[in-house]
């Protein structure tokens, strides 16, 4: 087909130049997005074998010298890319506009050309760049670091002029340029979660890092054995009901009192009394004693276990502030705290905390952690709260002690008191609330 006589030939050589300048805008994008968004620790892991991670480290040692890089390029590409589009595009389009008609051609032309190449500018250019980059950001950073290094070091006078000026702009804003990226625990437990959804963790995995973290800075007392589960032994008691108690503690370490559970004087191991009688010797309580270390109910944690390494008898005594007795916390304790409790700890009775049926109604134990409790329902608790348990959780919001059948909304689950033994709640039962109900709450 002959071209109209006054048509100007289409310039298809200037289109492939605005397709190439596309593609490099695009991989500056990739490039940069790739680099900013690599961890550093994975980087320098690559780095002991990968030249490219070691340039990508050292451009992100220098994040205003790298942007200042990046803008260059990106900006110069932009500008040719814009000169190309409205220069050489616009009157040849605007020519053909015309002879379909079309008034103002010329004017529509530059807009075609404008409107097509901001478009493809920005899904080839931008978009679909940095979702490449955002999938795999230390790969590509290890693969484009080292080009983005030499082209920094071309236009190093650029870069300077640049990185000085932006330095200039920070200190008459009163601001600090420096970064410091601190990683918070919401930030951890996202990433966990992403790990688990994408099949790198298990799931008992996922239970158990995100306990440490939870419990990381809890109070001890979330942890422990409280004060009326505590099996005890009494030093004034008889060789007869000192075997009897014995035989139905449950832990091999137990405290040791003159009377009461108030009057805690050390701790024995049960190992060490079944030596003796297997000896027939004379029992002695006292003599085999050991000092245990005394843990204030609101040490934290992580902090406790610290306490329990150093001491010569793992088992820590909790008190509070008034020098009460409240309970005692093992490593055992946190192991289960983190992965739930074990049947051996029941006598070999299957009794788990939380029961669920096959329509997503829980059956919970009074005793179980408030934590455990909410991460299991899907929501978050108050990190000043002043309870430790699922019995204490439903205690603050209803504000006196319930009767059985008693419910109440929260965080759209209803719950409901099933069992009561005195004046401890020993069973809740759990279930989604109606949507009427979660607007009332």
């Amino acid at each position: 087909m002959t071209p109209h006589p006054s048509l100007t030939p289409f310039p298809w050589h200037d289109c492939l130049l605005l397709v190439a300048l596309i593609a490099f805008n695009g991989l500056f994008a990739m490039s940069e997005l790739a680099i900013i968004s690599s961890r550093r620790p994975k980087l320098e892991a690559m780095a002991r074998s990968s030249k490219g991670a070691s340039a990508a480290l050292t451009l992100s040692a220098h994040p205003g010298r790298f942007l200042s890089t990046m803008q260059v390029g990106i900006t110069g590409i932009s500008t040719l890319a814009g000169a190309v589009s409205g220069e050489t595009l616009g009157g040849p389009i605007g020519q053909r506009l015309a002879l379909l008609g079309v008034p103002n051609a010329m004017a529509w032309g530059f807009t075609v050309a404008i409107v097509v190449t901001t478009y493809f500018s920005l899904i080839a250019g931008e978009l679909v760049p940095k979702q490449i980059a955002l999938r795999a950001p230390e790969q590509i950073a290890a693969v484009t670091a080292i080009p983005v290094l030499w082209l920094s070091r071309i236009t190093a006078p650029a870069v300077w002029l640049l990185d000085k000026s932006s330095a200039l702009v920070f200190r008459l804003a009163g601001m600090n340029r420096e970064t410091h990226n601190q990683v918070t625990a919401e930030e951890v437990r996202l990433t966990i979660t992403e790990a688990f959804q994408a099949g790198v963790i298990e799931e008992n995995e996922r239970q158990i890092i995100s306990g440490v973290i939870r419990l990381a800075d809890r109070p001890v007392r979330e942890i422990m054995t409280p004060r009326t589960e505590v099996g005890w032994l009494d030093m004034e008691a008889d060789i007869p009901t000192l075997s009897k108690n014995l035989a139905s503690m449950p832990h091999s370490r137990m405290p040791v009192a003159i009377g009461s559970v108030d009057n805690i004087i050390g701790v024995v191991h049960s190992r060490d009394i079944v030596r003796v009688l297997m000896r027939g010797e004379r029992l002695d309580i006292k003599r085999l004693m050991r000092p245990a270390p005394i843990v204030p109910d609101q040490t934290t944690v992580m902090a406790a276990l610290d306490s329990l390494r150093l001491a010569e008898v793992p088992l820590g005594l909790v008190h509070d502030e008034y020098g009460h007795f409240e309970g005692v916390v093992a490593p055992a304790d946190l192991l289960a705290a983190m992965s739930g409790h074990f049947v051996s700890d029941a006598g070999g009775k299957n009794d788990p905390s939380i029961i669920e049926d096959t329509e997503g109604h829980y059956i919970i134990s009074g005793s179980l952690s408030a934590d455990q409790m909410a991460d299991k329902l899907g929501f978050e608790l108050d990190e000043d709260r002043d309870y430790a348990t699922v019995a204490g959780f439903a205690l603050s919001v209803l504000r006196h002690l319930p009767v059985v059948g008693e419910y109440f909304i929260s965080h759209g689950w209803q719950f409901e008191i099933l069992d009561i033994t005195g004046h401890k709640i020993e069973k809740v039962g759990v279930s989604k609330a109606e949507p009427e109900a979660v607007e009332e709450e």
